[in-house]
């Protein structure tokens, strides 16, 4: 197809001494309205587009307040969770250092597309 992108389900990189995360000029699209880093479910984070977070996360995360399982994943998604633009200019993130410890990376990343969301883990 004439003008079309192919389709980028997977990405490695290296964290820059900042711990910036370049995202490829490929996907950058989905994360116009920001980005949400997490822990994920197991040791590695899940990066959303802010507009995934706000529309089908966080709904979930309000669930009955006396469920056990809501109250878990309320720790678990929030505990670290940040919230930031994507650097229009260089299309960058940074990654807090808690969740970069969280999921045990250092400068090598494989991020992995997981429906709406990024899986981002040390390679």
């Amino acid at each position: 197809m004439k003008g079309t992108m192919a389709t980028v389900d997977y990405f490695e990189r290296k964290l820059d001494d900042k711990r910036r995360l370049t995202i490829p000029v490929e996907i950058r699209n989905e994360f116009t309205s920001g980005v949400v880093v997490t822990q994920g479910f197991d040791r590695y984070l899940h990066v959303y587009p802010k507009s995934v977070w706000d529309e089908q996360v966080e709904p979930l995360l309000q669930g009955n307040i006396l469920d056990e399982k809501t109250a878990d994943l309320n720790v678990k998604f929030r505990m670290g969770k940040c919230e930031s633009p994507l650097d229009q200019k260089q299309g960058r993130i940074t990654l807090e250092p808690a969740l970069l410890e969280y999921a045990g990376i250092d400068r090598a990343v494989v991020a992995v597309r997981a429906g709406r969301y990024w899986r981002v883990m040390a390679a």
